[in-house]
């Protein structure tokens, strides 16, 4: 199964929980299956594998008290809403992968009163950047970005206080022709605090705050 990896570091035990985004409805009942207690769901459908059919609420309310997160990655508006409608019902975070439609993206969330939001892998404009911010929504970056001087300014510019790390295994590593494992999100905590100019200890306590302020259901 396609499962991508978000990954969530404790300050001092090192990789701590995983939030697993399924491409499908029918990945639902795998991931749930998965290391219950540290494999932690997070359901949305890819624009390649499904409809918003798939993500009728019935299905969802099936794993309520096992998600910690509804994603989206489906650039069709209706299916996008769709997700959003899920999330504000089941009081659940949105995760949002928008590709060259930051704006339209965030206005729909803003529209429907999504509070809280994670852009994974934003790869917006400063401006547009500020916006988030100041919908109090979050971002987060995967090793990846350290090959971009691009992100660099966008990791200067967001207060950390906005920021989670992730790994997006098996994808988005630093070598695009070598797997990326979630223990690499590391890199990205060591990237971030060198281009913040601040410790990496620090950068792994503040994200992983926002990580449990966020997907709250990982506190327990």
């Amino acid at each position: 199964t396609n499962i991508i990896a978000r990954g969530f570091i404790d300050c001092h035990a090192g990789l701590k929980a995983l939030v697993s985004v399924t491409e499908g409805a029918s990945e639902f009942e795998k991931v749930i299956q998965l290391y219950p207690g540290f494999v932690f769901p997070c359901f949305g459908i890819h624009p390649l594998q499904g409809s918003g059919q798939d993500l009728h609420s019935v299905k969802i309310q099936k794993y309520r008290a096992d998600i910690v997160a509804v994603g989206e990655r489906d650039e069709q508006i209706k299916v996008f809403i769709k997700q959003l409608e899920i999330s504000k019902e089941l009081d659940l975070p949105v995760n949002v992968h928008s590709r060259s439609a930051a704006r339209v993206t965030i206005a729909t969330m803003k529209e429907l009163g999504i509070r809280q939001a994670l852009l994974h892998n934003f790869a917006g404009k400063p401006s547009v950047a500020m916006e988030v911010v100041q919908a109090g929504f979050c971002f987060s970056f995967p090793p990846a970005v350290s090959k971009n001087e691009q992100r660099a300014k966008l990791i200067r510019q967001i207060p950390l206080e906005h920021i989670c790390l992730e790994t997006d295994s098996p994808a988005l590593g630093i070598d695009k022709h070598v797997r990326n494992e979630p223990g690499n999100i590391m890199i990205c905590c060591e990237y971030i605090a060198k281009v913040k100019g601040i410790s990496s200890d620090t950068v792994m306590e503040v994200t992983t705050q926002n990580a449990l302020r966020l997907l709250s259901k990982l506190k327990s």
